[in-house]
C-alpha cells in the first residue's frame, strides 16, 4: 500500500501564488506517475498534472504555463506550483500516483485551495 499527504493548500488572492506538496510513504517502489487532479464544487474532477517516472510532464489545458509540476524521487515527493492563480482554479486538489501508463490507483485525502477575487 501506497499513503499520499498532501499539504500546501490554503487561501489566496487572484494572481497569487501556492505551492502544493504530496508526500508518499509505503510500498513507494511500485510507483510510477504522480500527479495531481482538482474537482471544483459542482464539477466534474480534472488533470491539473502529471510526471511519470522518466520525468515526462502532462498539464490540463487550463493551466498550462501557470502551473508547473516537479518531482523528488529522492523524498519520494511531488510538488505542484501554482502561480497567477484565478477564482476558476479554486477547487479540492488531490494527489494521485499509480504505474506510469496505467489508471491511478493511490489518492491524497485533497487539499482546498480557494482564490479569492
Amino acid at each position: 500500500q501506497v499513503q499520499l499527504v498532501e499539504s500546501g493548500g490554503g487561501l489566496v488572492q487572484s494572481g497569487g501564488s501556492l505551492r502544493l506538496s504530496c508526500a508518499a510513504t509505503g510500498s513507494i517502489f511500485s510507483i510510477g506517475a504522480m500527479g495531481w487532479q482538482r474537482q471544483a464544487t459542482g464539477k466534474q474532477r480534472e488533470l491539473v498534472a502529471d510526471t511519470t517516472s522518466g520525468g515526462d510532464t502532462n498539464y490540463g489545458g487550463s493551466v498550462k504555463g501557470r502551473f508547473t509540476i516537479s518531482r523528488d524521487n529522492a523524498k519520494n515527493t511531488v510538488y505542484l506550483q501554482m502561480n497567477s492563480l484565478k477564482p476558476e482554479d479554486t477547487a479540492v486538489y488531490c494527489c494521485a500516483a499509480g504505474r506510469d501508463g496505467s489508471e491511478y490507483e493511490y489518492w491524497g485525502q485533497g487539499t482546498q485551495v480557494t482564490v479569492s477575487s
